[in-house]
């Protein structure tokens, strides 16, 4: 979410039932606006709060010059300091999935990750076989960083048009873009993933009549598996609100014939694995 949207939060993603308290938008407001300065970007972002059980985290990221390829994460846990949070690694993403606990707030805490699994999961132990030690223990900040990679592959969306990719392949903001009709808001295929795309390039050339490549570049939420994955609504036709059943606590907005969407995530950084069954038990 966009520190410009913030004082409209409860309107917005406030309809989900999970938002931030006033002071912790006076503070987040004032604490990314010195951060945007100091690192120099051209916009900054609130990812989300990552609920920890001593302390929670709040994620940020932010870009120089392309809205994709560039962007820089970090994390705070009081919402004034923020640290570079970083890349992932092969070890965090191996073990992040495997994790049981819940997120501490303990950036240097250390977990075995060996230990929890073995203990709730029949032959868990399987999984480390023949990788020692190395594969075993995780330091949280390094789970931190898989666990906003995991939800971005999955959740990070943009509607189509607000980002526009020119000539030279930099992905900038669209700022003639005016949001998206009360149809096109209807429409799953409106809403992008906001990361590297999977999908071959000509994947909407061949679905969409009006198609134009400098917009339609990303891949759509419609081709999702299963396509049930998302659920959206239109609240008093004026807003489109979208949620991932894969990630409980996300909400995404985009106001009707405005430019101002965004999204932000509210949760213990749990993937809902039971989706296929939720789905067969709704059918």
């Amino acid at each position: 979410m966009n520190i410009n949207s913030f004082n409209d939060i409860s309107n917005t993603v406030g309809y989900s039932g999970l938002t931030l308290s006033l002071e912790e938008i006076v503070i987040l407001r004032n604490s990314l606006i010195i951060l945007q300065k100091e690192n120099h970007f051209l916009n900054i972002f609130l990812w989300g709060k990552l609920l920890g059980i001593a302390k929670d985290y709040y994620i940020s990221f932010g870009y120089r010059n392309d809205a994709l390829h560039g962007q820089t994460y970090f994390y705070s846990t009081d919402g004034f300091v923020w640290d570079l949070l970083p890349k992932p690694n092969m070890r965090s993403r191996l073990l992040t999935p495997l994790c049981v606990s819940r997120l501490q707030g303990d950036p240097a805490l250390v977990v075995d990750v060996y230990e929890q699994y073995a203990n709730t999961k029949p032959f868990g132990t399987e999984v480390f076989k023949d990788h020692g030690r190395y594969f075993k223990e995780l330091k949280e900040e390094d789970r931190l960083s898989s666990l906003v990679e995991m939800y971005n592959e999955d959740a990070l969306i943009k509607p189509r048009g607000a980002l526009f990719k020119r000539a030279d392949g930099v992905v900038i903001e669209n700022k003639v873009y005016e949001g998206l009709s009360i149809q096109d808001a209807r429409e799953i295929k409106s809403y992008m993933h906001w990361r590297r795309p999977h999908q071959r390039w000509n994947t909407n050339l061949l679905t969409r009549y009006d198609y134009n490549y400098a917009l339609d570049f990303l891949d759509t939420i419609d081709k999702d598996i299963p396509k049930t994955s998302w659920t959206l609504h239109i609240e008093h036709g004026t807003i489109a609100i979208l949620r991932s059943l894969y990630w409980p606590g996300m909400t995404f907005y985009q106001k009707i014939n405005n430019s101002e969407h965004g999204s932000l995530y509210i949760g213990y950084g749990k993937r809902n694995l039971d989706i296929p069954h939720m789905l067969h038990n709704w059918g």
